[in-house]
């Protein structure tokens, strides 16, 4: 698979001066993290999951998590462990007849579901690349990732996890830092078993009665703004100790009555002749998804949970890296630098300082791996025209 892959290769070939990389669930962990891009949520209990996966990943998603937990009610979790091993089933044979599947990884409630699952899947397992952990603290976390552990040893199967950071005591400051150094310590032991931390932004805003609107992000909401904060503060960082921490899920996809206006400006779109995308774009919330998505990079962030099909493509064109990104980065990294220094960037419009712009050029260089690197000319409205279909 790879990001863009639905789009045809002379779109590809004029749309990308460096296409993105193609990567299987085997493909090594580091790659993943990053290359997950914008990972669409569906409840298990879905009568038809294997086609909507299908469908889907011809649709540009690379990956998918099937949801035992909050997505479905207490008493339809039997009825959507029994569907999974269904599904899971007739994906099996659509894999054998060829076709390609993303990434599939299951949100259970409690540690017991994996190897319970795990056994009652069978050798459909190869299809699965892990679990997703809710409401994981130090305490919760270590049974989870210990099933995983005996549940990647009796498969066979390379299985990763996915905690979800969303309880009460990240939100309440005075139990914050215990609670992060906790997790710091538990995803540290089990450092190759992680792949990626989840931000569970609607339980956190649960904790004091809020919901974000769609003219605002989660950064517009101080409280929210301040938990990412010090995730990525402590479990973020780019000195070999942090993890990939993936952005909070968008709610909406229509919006019936505005208050402030739009936040997409309308001159890239008339310089692309994309008006009407604009257009499309704000009558489903669209522009406090870009944003949103555009404030997660800027706070650490790389991919987002998705809950609407139509979320997919936005994430992944804004997480294409510029050409001109593309050129800090590469100028920074180069051998005969290691010493230092400041040179001016090849677009003659800023300082690139060795030194201290060397770990963002290092994640730039990876996200332009899985993502690819846009071509001079190609900025992000051509990058959503191209992949949202019709």
């Amino acid at each position: 698979m790879r990001h863009f892959g639905h789009v045809a290769p002379e779109v590809r070939r004029h749309l990308f001066h460096q296409e993105p990389c193609a990567f299987t669930a085997d493909s090594p962990a580091r790659l993943l993290s990053a290359a997950l891009g914008a990972t669409l949520y569906s409840p298990a209990t879905r009568p038809r999951l294997a086609d909507d996966i299908v469908k889907q990943a011809a649709l540009g998603v690379v990956s998918m998590v099937l949801c035992l937990e909050d997505s479905i009610g207490d008493e339809d979790v039997p009825a959507g462990e029994e569907n999974l091993v269904r599904q899971f089933a007739e994906l099996a044979e659509r894999e054998r007849a060829g076709t390609e599947l993303p990434l599939l990884f299951i949100r259970v409630r409690d540690a017991e579901q994996i190897p319970d699952l795990v056994r009652r899947l069978g050798g459909t397992v190869s299809l699965l690349s892990g679990f997703v952990f809710p409401k994981f603290t130090e305490e919760r976390g270590i049974p989870f990732l210990q099933a995983l552990e005996d549940a990647e040893a009796s498969s066979g199967r390379r299985l990763f996890g996915m905690p979800v950071l969303e309880t009460p005591e990240l939100m309440y400051r005075e139990t914050r830092v215990d609670a992060l150094e906790g997790i710091a310590r538990v995803v540290g032991k089990y450092r190759d078993r992680v792949l990626a931390l989840r931000l569970g932004v609607t339980d956190f805003c649960s904790s004091y009665g809020l919901r974000r609107a769609p003219d605002m992000t989660a950064y517009d909401v101080q409280i929210i703004a301040s938990v990412i904060a010090d995730v990525v503060n402590m479990l973020g960082r780019a000195d070999g100790t942090g993890f990939t921490v993936t952005g909070p899920v968008w709610e909406y996809f229509r919006v019936p009555e505005r208050m402030f206006k739009p936040m997409l400006r309308s001159s890239p779109f008339l310089e692309g002749q994309a008006v009407e995308l604009r257009e499309r774009l704000i009558e489903h919330a669209m522009d406090g998804l870009l944003r949103e998505i555009s404030l997660d990079q800027a706070n650490g962030l790389l991919g987002k949970t998705c809950i609407h099909p139509s979320h997919v493509i936005p994430v992944h064109a804004l997480s294409v890296v510029s050409h001109e990104e593309f050129s800090d980065a590469q100028d920074i990294l180069r051998p005969e630098r290691g010493g230092g220094g400041v040179l001016r960037s090849a677009y003659t419009n800023k300082m690139n300082e060795v030194k201290p712009h060397r770990a963002w050029a290092e994640r730039t260089m990876l996200r332009a791996e899985v993502f690819g690197v846009a071509n001079e000319d190609v900025g992000f409205v051509e990058l959503l025209a191209a992949g949202i279909p019709g």
